[in-house]
């Protein structure tokens, strides 16, 4: 803040260390730093120079976004002028917020627009931002190309050195479904942290590869890498992903006395439902009753998800009352119990659960899915008939 009160211009590395301590605030701290910086100038006031306003709404666009404002943050990313966007710092920040709140479309067209001026040059900050927006929407034009622009136009060798940036590759990859170029990426770094392992095991999980993760896993101590909770919980996942019930039973019951790592409710979530998948629903059961803490909306959903499954209705019936209980805005709990009413033909029921949806005002969330055509992401809401190119891909599909 003495920087701006002298109108002393900050430097690129000034502003990534003010946004690195912006990314450690709280909530309730936010909100007092948006009104101390808008004091200063941020909402455009005449008593500060042009590139300390420019540096103040850059700042306000992390805040705002880390905030939950996303319009808000635009709109200071909007205040930002010509001189202040030929540095990389606004972009990263309004590309960033996009990402961390669920806009990865909104973020690709940032960088888009990042990309077609002649100043700004993109690193490895805003490659991880829009490689994470890659992943969200299964983009892997977009996502192969940056690996392209690092190889010719990065620092040499940058994905074997950089964790940060190669982790992202193997994230983006994996869950575009290009399997075989995550783990060229991974083979290729030369320090994987735990991080950068924790990816690649969730890559091969999601991938259906349960085997490969455990061999991967296996392999950890070798490199002198210690798992973490998350480890555990991507190691869960490939044995939920591939049926492997008694691996993942026994990598459960080894991460206290083992590994030394506290479970979590994600991680009984995992567990609950590797079990009730395969019609262990009882042992799913007593592990919630046993719990040392509540179970949450994940556990719970879990549980449901598998006694629907197996055909358990009077015990489904049951799980969904505590799921829409513990879980009651959201509206996956009420569309479940209404799956076990209609199952059981009740129907009374479902009128009433209905109306207590109206009473609560929850909405069902609508489901979108994404397809890429010419290098453009397109999205494509279920019900929703509003997007100006439907007939002309509707009728392709028809003919293929």
């Amino acid at each position: 803040m003495r920087m701006i009160k002298e109108n002393l211009r900050p430097h690129d590395d000034t502003m990534v260390s003010v946004l690195s301590a912006c990314s450690s605030l709280e909530v309730i701290e936010v909100e007092r730093w948006v009104e101390v910086f808008l004091g200063f100038g941020g909402g455009g006031g005449d008593d500060i120079m042009d590139f300390c306003r420019d540096s103040i709404n850059t700042v306000l666009v992390y805040l705002y976004g880390k905030w939950g404002k996303i319009e808000t943050s635009s709109e200071a990313f909007g205040r930002i002028s010509d001189c202040g966007r030929r540095i990389v710092a606004p972009w990263n920040s309004m590309i960033s917020v996009y990402v961390q709140n669920g806009f990865p479309l909104d973020a690709l067209r940032v960088f888009q627009l990042m990309m077609a001026g002649s100043n700004q040059r993109p690193n490895h900050v805003t490659m991880v931002s829009v490689l994470s927006a890659c992943a969200q929407v299964g983009d892997l034009d977009v996502g192969s190309r940056i690996h392209e622009y690092t190889k010719t136009k990065g620092c040499k060798s940058i994905l074997e050195s950089n964790t940060f940036l190669a982790t992202a590759f193997i994230d983006m990859y994996s869950k575009c479904g290009s399997l075989d170029r995550a783990k060229e990426v991974f083979n290729l770094m030369v320090g994987r942290d735990v991080v950068s392992f924790n990816a690649m095991i969730m890559g091969l999980a999601i991938n259906g590869e349960g085997k490969e993760a455990l061999r991967l896993f296996s392999q950890m101590e070798k490199f002198g890498v210690h798992p973490n909770g998350g480890t555990l919980l991507c190691v869960l996942s490939a044995c939920n992903n591939s049926g492997l019930v008694g691996e993942g039973c026994r990598i459960f019951l080894d991460m206290d006395s083992r590994y030394s790592i506290i479970l979590k409710l994600e991680h009984y979530a995992c567990y609950v439902d590797l079990l009730a998948r395969v019609g262990q629903v009882e042992e799913a059961l007593g592990v919630v009753s046993s719990m040392p803490v509540e179970p949450n909306g994940l556990v719970w959903g879990a549980l449901l998800g598998g006694c629907l499954v197996h055909s358990k209705v009077d015990l489904a019936r049951d799980v969904a009352k505590r799921l829409v209980e513990v879980d009651p805005v959201n509206s996956g709990g009420y569309v479940l119990l209404s799956n076990v009413f209609a199952a059981n033909r009740q129907w009374d029921e479902i009128v009433v659960l209905r109306g207590l949806m109206r009473e609560k005002e929850v909405r069902k969330q609508p489901v979108c899915s994404w397809i890429s055509v010419d290098g453009v992401v397109h999205e494509f809401l279920v019900g929703s008939t509003f997007h100006p190119e439907l007939k002309t891909y509707v009728t392709h599909w028809m003919d293929c």
